[in-house]
């Protein structure tokens, strides 16, 4: 009897010191979250660190927070990792998303792809919708588990039932793509649509895709245009480039290059390689800004630089002769080879026909009737009605072992 009174007593005392310690936690958590929304960081740190040395798992998680991005600490992503994981340990959700989301980028631990999916399967068990639909990549891509797109879709769905905008958009390019659903445009519109009225940009500019050609939806210029416009003000490169484009044809809008150019200029000063061609052509052909070879050359050589095929052919024609009676730059033969090379090498047919003339004539590369005639057939071969004429003129003047070299390397050609 007197055991039993003894144990019930401690049994009492240990719930009421646990049940002390949590209220002077939460006290202490009250007062960090004061100092963090005052902007004393520092501050808030010293009373997340109480809270969290006393068991909170919430104090525990925010303080991970704090160090992995240097918040009243100096950042230390091992120690915010160390945080999170006795908030996860406890069972927080968040944390385990967290954990998880360390572990697939390899942010204060090595990177683990079946560590980091373990965490995020608990986060997601648990209902987190940011775990669900990482835990649908990791499937979708097959890190850290088999792939298997329908379980991708599985996952993906959970999250985008719940709101959470990336797995619909997600979920909708599985539907687009027909993986692990069958092919279905109409329901990737709705995903993406559901996304798209989030403010979410990208699904906005994949609306837009879907009405201008129709895909899913009945097609729609105007209202291609107005879901260009949404992701477009957001920042949406290819959004502004597809504006763009509209302003540019007069494609659910009224045609004005004036607006072309100033959306091309938006997505090209992102470094976007087709706006900056496309401005290219703007200044060479003078549409909404005064004609300057100067200028078209400028924005030209920046998409050629980022391997736009066509922009480094006219860059080479530059070089190679005059530019529309204008010598833009001084000619340059071995200039002009490089860069119609860069362009043949994708597989460009008309860098393909110019490299051909450069050989043929000797201008840039010493004459080769082989390599000629190789860079002429390419050019034929994908349909280039100006490449058979020269094509057929070289092999004239070709040997049969020249024949039957540049044939060689005509069928074992590949694009770079």
């Amino acid at each position: 009897m007197i055991r039993a009174f003894v144990l019930a007593t401690a049994l009492a005392l240990a719930s009421a010191g646990a049940a002390t310690a949590q209220d002077a936690g939460r006290s202490n958590l009250e007062s960090a979250e004061a100092a963090y929304d005052r902007g004393d960081y520092a501050e808030a740190v010293r009373w997340y660190r109480m809270a969290a040395d006393q068991g909170l798992a919430d104090a525990q998680f925010v303080l991970g927070f704090m160090y992995a991005n240097g918040r009243g600490v100096p950042q230390n992503e091992a120690e915010a990792v160390r945080w999170y994981r006795m908030a996860a340990d406890q069972g927080l959700a968040d944390a385990r998303f967290v954990l998880g989301f360390m572990y697939s980028n390899g942010r204060g631990v090595p990177q683990n792809y079946a560590e980091a999916v373990r965490w995020y399967r608990m986060a997601a068990d648990q209902g987190n919708a940011i775990a669900q639909s990482n835990l649908g990549v990791m499937y979708a891509n097959g890190r850290g588990v088999p792939q298997n797109e329908a379980e991708a879709v599985r996952w993906y769905r959970m999250a985008a039932d719940q709101g959470d905008e990336i797995a619909q958009v997600n979920l909708g390019d599985m539907y687009s793509n027909g993986r692990g659903v069958p092919q279905n445009d109409a329901e990737a519109v709705r995903w993406y649509r559901m996304a798209a009225d989030q403010g979410n940009a990208l699904a906005q500019l994949y609306v837009g895709q879907r009405y201008a050609n129709g895909q899913g939806v009945s097609r729609n210029d105007a209202e291609a245009a107005r879901w260009y416009r949404m992701a477009a003000d957001q920042g949406n490169a290819q959004a502004q480039f597809n504006l763009g484009v509209m302003y540019d044809v007069g494609r659910g809008v009224p045609q004005n290059y004036a607006d072309a150019i100033r959306w091309y200029r938006m997505a090209a000063d992102q470094g976007f390689a087709s706006a900056q061609f496309k401005l290219g052509g703007m200044y060479e052909d003078g549409r909404g800004v005064p004609q300057n070879y100067a200028d078209a050359m400028r924005w030209y050589r920046m998409a050629a630089d980022q391997g736009n095929a066509t922009a480094q052919t006219i860059i080479g024609s530059m070089y190679g002769n005059t530019f529309r009676d204008v010598q833009v730059v001084p000619q340059n033969y071995a200039e002009a080879v490089r860069w119609y090379r860069m362009a043949a090498d994708q597989g460009n047919s008309q860098g393909q026909l110019s490299l051909g003339h450069r050989y043929l004539h000797g201008e840039g590369v010493p004459t080769n009737y082989v390599e000629a005639y190789k860079w002429f057939a390419l050019s034929a071969a994908q349909g280039n009605v100006f490449a058979s004429t020269p094509r057929d003129f070289v092999l004239e003047k070709m040997t049969p072992a020249q024949i039957a070299e540049g044939q060689r390397l005509v069928a074992a050609w590949r694009p770079s």
